[in-house]
Parts: structure tokens; sequence; C-alpha cells
């Protein structure tokens, strides 16, 4: 038996019920993890309010945790009790204090990176590592906007952003939360509740737009994510926060700008296990490096998760 947070019904935070669940037998290819911290990210909210594809109904939510390993199964080989490890994604099910999971998903955390860090850090940090050098290889020069640059994930790609030599461009809701990007390598914030963020950057960049966008806001900023890019320019779009954008019609595109368009994925960039080792050693090589740094705006004990 273990404690965890099932949801029931979609809703609000009030579907999130703290109880008594019990574990099913250990498979073969299978490990118990004691888990030590849980992160937070938005896809939980997404789940919760059945916005995002789940587990049918009832389900424990959360994609990311870090831990210890207390038993393995007959088959596992790769991993070993007392080891700590971590891991993002699927199968969703992270708001509890012990579960079972698929030894292939886990990956090692290292000396040096704690177990609050990585999990502040794991799905944050491996999305900026993987938009930032695969979905769009940013370069040096490139010019790059960053939706909701404030945020976990934003404050990660901003960091990465600028480490690899970008113009960085980032939309925040107020001046204090323009100082704070800043800090962290943000040349350009733009207050988005006083400014168009598009017409800003048109200005700043003499017509061209940017290289890249990264987008995770969705419907609100869709279209003028679209107009401030330079033709051949990337719209990554990675988020929803405000809703789903309408339905886009390729063929009326601009065919002088020849712009991309892409749905970047944790899932898919993780999908095999090489590909998921190699992200997250990168992840943790570049927060050791101090090229990226963890942000924990606030902690809670897992059984007060809804308060979060």
């Amino acid at each position: 038996m273990t404690m965890a947070h099932v949801i029931y019904e979609f809703g609000g935070v009030e579907q999130l019920r703290w109880e008594e669940i019990t574990l099913a037998d250990l498979q073969p290819n299978e490990v118990r993890l004691r888990q030590h911290a849980v992160g937070m990210n938005m896809m939980e909210i997404g789940l919760r309010i059945g916005a995002y594809p789940g587990p049918p109904l009832p389900f424990v939510p959360g994609v990311e945790a870090a831990g210890v390993i207390e038993a393995i199964g007959s088959e596992v080989n790769n991993v070993a009790v007392g080891d700590r490890v971590g891991y993002v994604g699927v199968p969703i099910g992270s708001y509890c204090e012990t579960r079972n999971f698929p030894a292939d998903r886990l990956f090692p955390l290292p000396d040096g990176i704690s177990d609050k860090v990585a999990a502040a850090s794991m799905v944050k940090g491996m999305t900026a590592e993987f938009m930032l050098r695969q979905s769009y290889a940013v370069k040096d020069r490139s010019r790059v906007l960053i939706h909701a640059a404030a945020g976990a994930t934003g404050l990660m790609c901003v960091q990465l952003a600028r480490h690899l030599g970008a113009q960085v461009f980032g939309t925040v809701s107020s001046d204090e939360k323009a100082a704070f990007v800043r800090q962290f390598g943000c040349e350009h914030p733009i207050v988005y509740t006083r400014d168009n963020f598009a017409d800003v950057i048109l200005a700043a960049t003499n017509g061209q737009g940017v290289d890249v966008v990264y987008d995770s806001i969705g419907k609100d900023t869709f279209d003028d994510s679209i107009r401030c890019l330079q033709p051949l320019g990337t719209l990554c779009l990675f988020g929803v926060a405000s809703g789903l954008p309408a339905p886009l019609d390729l063929m009326s595109q601009d065919l002088l700008t020849a712009k991309f368009f892409t749905r970047p994925s944790l899932y898919a960039h993780t999908k095999r296990r090489g590909h998921l080792l190699d992200l997250a050693a990168q992840t943790f090589d570049d927060i050791k490096a101090g090229i990226l740094r963890t942000e924990i705006f606030a902690e809670y004990p897992l059984r007060d998760a809804p308060e979060a």
C-alpha cells in the first residue's frame, strides 16, 4: 500500500483525492521506487482537467520524480537496489509516495544533483535541451522568442539560448518579471500586457523578425508568433496554456516566407532509451556547469499538492 493523489473526475484541484492505494505485483521489467521529490508541471493541470490525453479514469497524475530503488524485477539488470534515479513522461503516475516503474525508462541521478533539484529540472530542463538543440538548433546570433520567459520551462530556455549565443526576446506579464528574466540572459523582455510582442520584435529587428519562436501559450499568441517570424523561421508550439489555437491552413501561408511549424514533444524525444539517457545526461551536465540554474519557487509535502 502507498499514499497517492487519485483523480476520479476531471475538474479543479478538488478532484485530487489523497488516499491509500494498492500497488500491483512487481513485473519482471519493473522496479519499485520510493520517491523523494516529485516535480509539478503544466502537464498535470492538463491531465486533471481532461485537456491532455492520459490514462482512463481513475488515475494517479504526474510525469516526473526522483527517488531510490527499493526492489527490482527478475529481468532487470541495468539498475540495482539503492540506486538514485529519475524519470520523466509515461507511464503517468508520479503523485504518489511509492510506485512501480519500467526500469528501461529510468536514468541515473549524478552526484551533485539533489533529488529536489532533479525533480524541479528534469521535464523543464530536458524540454529546453531538445527544443533549442534539436527542434530548432539555436546558434550564435540566432534571434529567439520565448513565451512565458519567467516560467520554469521558459527560464530554462532563456538560459540555454543565451549560452548558445542567441539574441533573446521573451514575453512576461510585468516589469518585475522583466527585471527577473534579464538576470538570466533575456536581453529583450517584452511586457505583453502593455505592448504587442510582434510589433516590438519587428521594430527591433528592422522588420526581419526572429528565427524561432518557442510558444507554450497557444491560442493567445499563435497568430502574432507567426507574424514575427522571419522567412524560413520556425514556430515550436509546445504548450497551450491559453487554449488550442485555431486550425492552421498551411497552404494559405505566405509563399514568400515558407515558415516551418513543429509540435515538439518530450515523449517523442525520449522514446528510445539511448535518446533518453543522452538528454538526461546533457541536462544534468549543463546544470552542474552552471549553464542552467534551477529555480525552485515553492515546496510542499506531496499530500498538499492541491495547494501548489
